[in-house]
């Protein structure tokens, strides 16, 4: 018999907001334990919660990227349970009318190679709603400790539907969602520092059958790619049990990285085991249309529609527009460099290829690598390209350049000034340099005569360094044409 898995997942991401959801004290990560706190986080009595307006227009963000539905009135639930993260033994959430309903995430899966585009499909959203976070625990032998400095953070869950059907496609999901919501400013999504958080649930069932089998929940997942490892053992793990007649049970399990397999927790709670019901204490949100146009406003171009536009409008292969478009620095440096010189693909070219090459070597060696820090600015980079482009340097010419750019943040004009690099282009003097190729290399033109083109070559390399790099490269093939003819 064939299994299909059926996955859906919850994703909780951190609001880059400046402070917390019910609360003024701010939260930074890795800050000393228990020192981001006030009455509020630590539910002491006679604290009521005040609403933090940035957090509900960046649920509301987040929910217009991915088309939901934003409705009229939201409200706050409590939802409760006895656990020491939460001091007051509930967290604020939403449970019945949240801040953003259905919805869907673009995906990407991979394609055959990295040169081309693979096939891209929507992954459904339920619903997107807002709640506080928890604080932080440490377990250590025969003990655990309690920071609350992460407590009170606004957090969104964006809930999928049971909508995915493997590892690959979930690792998929999760990057494109980190993708759009950093570009929109809405968080920053570092795993690693408990910014985006994911638990999937996972089920088996015979393939073609409607109903869903038991579902198993996968927490504690520590990255995107323990994500799919995690997703991907769980399901073998799943159809094992079915083909050997093991029943499957419904639990929360977490997944072991270093030995590649999933461990069995706890058993599942329902969600009525939560006990939810309206919050006394907060009015609910009123949401008017212009809050909504206003947000809209602010929308910017998601990843795959700048992608699109960059292969489609400017020329790009998918394999640069791959890098620039998943990067949001690296797509906002390339829009400023197209307004100094409209020249995407020579620019493309040299931001994916010259200039990260250089700043990951920088940040190998220990330096900072981030575009914030280069001294080769957007105006500067095209500047280089204009230069190039006029035909004053050669191509050759401007990777050193390129170099010289990269360690002291001077023009390309300037250098080329400094160091007299501009290109060869005395007409008298490049056909003397193709001439003594020409007599040092009969061979290659025999071969050229007789339909080789590219034989050609061996005599453009020799005349390119009996003028230092500096003959134009144009009129140094137009010559060489000239001359054997």
């Amino acid at each position: 018999m064939e299994y299909e898995a059926v996955i859906g997942l919850e994703v909780h991401v951190q609001l880059n907001t400046k402070s917390k959801m019910f609360t003024d004290v701010p939260y930074k990560f890795g800050e000393e334990p228990n020192t981001l706190t006030d009455p509020v986080i630590w539910a002491l009595p006679g604290v009521l919660p005040v609403l933090n307006y940035e957090a509900i227009r960046k649920a509301i963000k987040a929910g217009m990227l991915f088309g939901c539905t934003i409705p009229d009135i939201a409200k706050w639930d409590r939802k409760n349970y006895f656990y020491p993260d939460s001091a007051k033994n509930y967290q604020l959430s939403q449970y019945d009318q949240p801040l953003c309903l259905g919805g869907e995430v673009e995906i990407e899966l991979a394609g055959k190679d990295g040169s081309q585009m693979g096939p891209h499909r929507k992954v459904k959203l339920t619903r997107i709603h807002l709640e506080e976070d928890v604080g932080k625990l440490t377990h250590h032998a025969g003990e655990s400790l309690v920071d609350y400095n992460r407590a009170g953070t606004p957090l969104i869950e964006i809930v999928s539907e049971p909508d995915m059907h493997s590892g690959e496609e979930a690792f998929a999901y999760l990057n494109s969602l980190r993708d759009c919501l950093v570009f929109a400013d809405i968080s920053a999504c570092d795993m690693e520092k408990g910014q985006m958080r994911c638990d999937a649930n996972i089920s088996v069932r015979p393939k073609g059958q409607a109903e869903l089998g038991v579902k198993v929940e996968l927490k504690n997942i520590n990255s995107m790619s323990n994500v799919r490892l995690g997703i991907e053992y769980e399901i073998r793990r799943q159809i094992d049990c079915l083909k050997k007649g093991v029943a499957i049970v419904q639990e929360t399990r977490r997944y072991d990285a270093a030995l590649g397999v999933t461990q069995s927790m706890r058993s599942k709670e329902d969600a009525h085991d939560y006990r939810y019901f309206p919050d006394p204490d907060l009015m609910p949100v009123k949401i008017s249309d212009e809050l909504r146009a206003q947000i809209r406003a602010e929308l910017p171009e998601l990843p795959f529609d700048l992608q699109r536009k960059f292969m489609e409008q400017d020329g790009l292969p998918y394999s640069v527009t791959s890098v620039l478009c998943h990067d949001r620095e690296l797509s906002e440096y390339f829009a400023e460099a197209l307004k100094t010189h409209n020249n995407p693909k020579a620019i493309a070219n040299l931001l994916v290829n010259e200039l990260l090459r250089e700043l990951s070597a920088e940040g190998q060696a220990g330096g900072k690598h981030n575009l914030a820090d280069c001294k080769i600015t957007p105006a500067l980079l095209a500047g280089l390209v204009k230069v190039i482009d006029s035909g004053l340097i050669s191509k050759q010419i401007g990777k050193e350049v390129f170099v010289e750019m990269f360690a002291t943040g001077k023009s390309a004009e300037q250098i080329v000034s400094e160091k007299g690099l501009k290109q060869n282009t005395d007409s008298g003097e490049i056909e003397k340099f193709c001439l003594d190729a020409m007599a040092a290399n009969a061979k290659a033109i025999e071969q050229f005569k007789a339909g080789n083109e590219k034989a050609i070559n061996a005599l453009i390399g020799p005349v390119m360094k009996a003028s230092k790099g500096k003959a134009n490269p144009a009129m140094v093939l137009e010559t060489l044409k000239r001359l054997i003819k």
